[in-house]
């Protein structure tokens, strides 16, 4: 019994020397974990960093392509302001040849003591210069208003006086035009003063 004890118990020895063996070479040593943790953090705060800078480069450039562009409208709304009637500049100066042209005309007639002569001279220079005047705002939409027979409107009239009704005219509605009023694009722009008919009083 003592020879089979003997030789049993430096062979369990080795067994278990063996299993604790491979049990210590599984599992990591103790100061290895935290040397990894540490490891993970720094790689991904600089990861983070890295984010942090190219959103930072993003919005300056996005800032500064936001400025450049409130510049550039800013500068196209003051050129429009500037040059915004230039077409219609250079349609009345042409209009203000003609009158020229007109006033010249009658400046040297040879004879000044033939009024009718002159008169004719004026009346066909107003005729050209109203029909030019007419192309003029008819091509860049100013547009002058005939109210008269229209049912009065404050936002279109400007009220000068009552009038009595007369025959055909109903109350309520433009019977003269003092003033012509103007529309620019269906925009009113400057008021017609006109007179409203009003029913007459009857006398007892």
């Amino acid at each position: 019994v003592r020879g089979r004890g003997a030789w049993l118990r430096p062979f369990s020895t080795a067994t278990q020397r063996t299993a604790g063996e491979d049990c210590s070479s599984e599992d990591p040593p103790d100061g290895l974990g935290p040397s990894l943790a540490e490891r993970a953090l720094k790689l991904k705060a600089v990861k983070l960093e890295k984010e942090v800078q190219d959103l930072t480069v993003r919005y300056q450039r996005a800032v500064a392509d936001g400025e450049n562009i409130r510049r550039r409208t800013q500068r196209c709304v003051e050129d429009a302001k500037i040059f915004g009637i230039q077409s219609f500049c250079k349609d009345l100066v042409e209009v203000a040849d003609i009158l020229e042209k007109t006033t010249e005309c009658i400046s040297e007639e040879t004879e000044p003591g033939d009024q009718k002569l002159t008169l004719e001279k004026i009346f066909r220079g107003l005729a050209l210069l109203e029909a030019k005047l007419k192309s003029v705002f008819a091509k860049h939409g100013l547009e002058k208003m005939t109210p008269i027979g229209d049912k009065y409107d404050p936002h279109e009239h400007e009220l000068i006086c009552h009038v009595p009704a007369g025959v055909g005219v109903q109350p309520g509605t433009v019977a003269l035009v003092r003033q012509d009023g103007y529309k620019l694009h269906g925009r009113t722009i400057r008021l017609a003063q006109v007179e409203v008919a009003v029913e007459s009083q009857r006398r007892l």
